[in-house]
């Protein structure tokens, strides 16, 4: 089974992102700041993460830096989530090493649209359920 990291601050944006990336067929591991984001990663790289660009302290950016640096990181999938819509700023996470953008809210379908460009979706039953 793939394995997901979602990043959030939000407790609920968390349980429903968990609901959403489960039923694309992932196992989900949750983090709600920078610190706890990069231990995870450090314990085991997932396959995707999904990781807000606007974290409290260091941010995102910061995460997504620290995540490529370590072994196997330059292989995770990272999708940057963010409510901000300014094309500056989706380049800014791009070059960060982002491998997509998606803005918040987002549900099952687009996120799922988005693991279909990435070569990552789920098994086709799972992406019925959501």
């Amino acid at each position: 089974m793939k394995s997901c990291l979602v990043v959030d601050g939000s407790k609920v944006i968390r349980m429903v992102t968990r609901r959403i990336v489960e039923g694309a067929g992932y196992g989900v591991r949750e983090a709600a700041d920078p610190g706890a984001a990069t231990a995870a990663c450090g314990d085991a790289m997932p396959d995707l993460i999904l990781l807000d660009w606007d974290l409290p302290g260091s941010g995102g950016a910061e995460v997504l830096r620290a995540v490529r640096e370590m072994e196997g990181g330059g292989g995770a999938a990272v999708i940057l989530c963010s409510s901000q819509s300014d094309p500056a700023r989706i380049s800014d996470a791009l070059a960060a090493g982002a491998d997509e953008y998606v803005m918040k809210p987002f549900d099952g379908q687009i996120l799922r649209s988005k693991l279909e460009l990435l070569g990552l979706g789920g098994s086709p039953m799972a992406a019925k359920l959501v």
